[in-house]
């Protein structure tokens, strides 16, 4: 056995020094030589796999007005770029976490709740600008080279967070680039291109200094604890800004800002979670659109997307993870081809049962990860047109039986959703005011009825502090 595993090690040591070193490419901004696994047509076509992966992990949002808008800014500033041949496509999600990323071939996205941040379109430019200088210097595919090289030697991580990647979708080399962080180089360049192309595209660059300090104020007053996404994977530091701030001249103030003009494309914008895709209240969680509930412990985590919800313990030891796909398919059948994602398992039990008045069919697997702990995972398949629900709980074969109980309560407790409050519920949603001129942002705030606890967090949202007269007639952010 180990004369086996030394010969394999080998082999992998040998296949990366060959690549090391037959795999160079030229870097389009930089002119220089660099490693690359992967070539320009195998960056596009990961670029239109994850492109799939991230629409349904995430969602888009469903305002076409608004992602027209976001397509023309950038399109001012394509033609500016190191690699104005590549096919570009640029997305708003569907998420009040504040981010922005590119993935390889030149998909762009934004967050609803990054364009919140924002008060213009110059700000929107420099931001798309750095964007497609992480694409243009090709930052993720070097990263995404490193990984690879990672990945042919050894594998990182727990059994139990590697199974739960490969059943949620996180697994997937493309969605993983996403939450790989930046070098400070590649931030430094990324920033310096960001400016380039916003200036080049007639955009005030200056901009970006205006939205790196809303960010920075974000980020404090979240005391650290709950860091925006673009601050997250885009390490934010002091030296980065005074950069930006060198890049600067005298002749950028002449070119365009655009703030009213952007602030009413974001009017109406959902603020926050929209509850219309779920929501928790005490501990539990209820869907409008798909029309179900169920209860969770309060001391677990509960993580939201469009396409699944995932939940944690409180110790990170176990996991549950809920899906959900439209098919008219036999409930035995659908979990058949469902469990194929699952390699190394041993069937151990199934039955059919009926919760809550649904059809359901359940199955137990121990899943067996190379030299990791042996996980057991149950398979839950609720019927409930014209969905089938899958709930998928899992922990090592040694802790799943202190977590069975609570596995069951929260499966047992999966239920139509008839009530009408629950139903109804309706997103907040960003609204304009025009200032008076003598007024207070506190003031605006208070008279617009907003909760005072979301006051300094929306002054910063507008750039300003709550002490601050805006001038007559300025618009200023507000909920409703």
């Amino acid at each position: 056995m180990r004369g086996e595993k030394m010969k394999k090690i080998c082999i992998s040591l040998c296949f990366m020094l060959l690549l090391l070193v037959a795999t160079c490419a030229v870097n389009p901004v930089t002119g220089k030589r660099e490693l690359s696994l992967i070539s320009e047509q195998q960056e596009i076509a990961l670029g239109k796999e994850t492109d799939v992966e991230i629409r349904n992990q995430y969602g888009v949002y469903d305002e076409s007005a608004l992602n027209k808008y976001i397509n023309a800014v950038a399109i001012t500033l394509t033609p500016h770029t190191h690699r104005p041949h590549l096919e570009y496509h640029f997305a708003v999600l569907d998420t009040p976490v504040v981010n922005a990323f590119a993935v390889p071939g030149g998909y762009i996205y934004v967050t609803r709740g990054i364009l919140v941040l924002m008060n213009s379109e110059a700000e929107l430019a420099v931001i798309l600008g750095h964007e497609l200088g992480h694409v243009n210097a090709r930052h993720s595919v070097r990263r995404l080279s490193k990984l690879l090289l990672v990945q042919l030697g050894f594998s990182v991580g727990s059994a139990l967070s590697e199974t739960i990647a490969k059943i949620s979708g996180l697994a997937s080399v493309g969605v993983q680039l996403l939450f790989l962080k930046y070098s400070r180089d590649d931030e430094r360049q990324a920033d310096a291109l960001g400016v380039e192309y916003s200036r080049k595209g007639g955009y005030n660059p200056s901009d970006m200094v205006n939205f790196f300090s809303s960010l920075q104020k974000l980020g404090d007053l979240s005391g650290g604890q709950s860091l925006p996404g673009f601050l997250s994977t885009h390490p934010l530091t002091k030296e980065r800004i005074q950069d930006v701030k060198a890049m600067l001249t005298d002749d950028d103030r002449s070119f365009l800002v655009k703030r009213n003009s952007y602030l009413y494309q974001i009017a109406n914008i959902i603020y926050g979670e929209d509850p219309q895709q779920g929501y928790v209240e005490g501990n539990t969680f209820y869907h409008p659109q798909m029309r179900f509930y169920f209860s969770f412990p309060k001391d677990w985590k509960l993580q939201n997307t469009p396409s699944q919800v995932i939940m944690t313990s409180k110790d990170g030891n176990a996991a549950l993870i809920l899906g959900a796909e439209e098919s008219a398919e036999n409930l035995q059948n659908y979990a058949q081809k469902k469990v194929s994602t699952l390699e190394e398992r041993q069937f151990i039990s199934d039955r059919t049962l009926t919760i809550n008045g649904l059809s359901s069919y359940q199955q137990i697997y121990d899943v067996f990860p190379q030299e990791k702990e042996t996980l057991r995972v149950r398979l839950t398949y609720i019927k409930k047109k014209p969905y089938i629900f899958s709930f998928s709980t899992l922990s090592t074969i040694y802790d799943f039986r202190k977590y069975d109980h609570q596995f069951s309560i929260i499966v047992d407790s999966f239920n139509e959703l008839r009530d009408r409050s629950h139903i109804n519920r309706q997103p907040k949603r960003l609204k304009l005011v025009k200032a008076n001129g003598r007024q207070i942002l506190k003031e605006i705030f208070q008279n617009s009825g907003m909760k005072k606890d979301l006051w300094q967090k929306f002054a910063i949202l507008n750039g300003m502090e709550l002490s601050q007269i805006p001038k007559r007639d300025q618009l200023v952010k507000i909920i409703k």
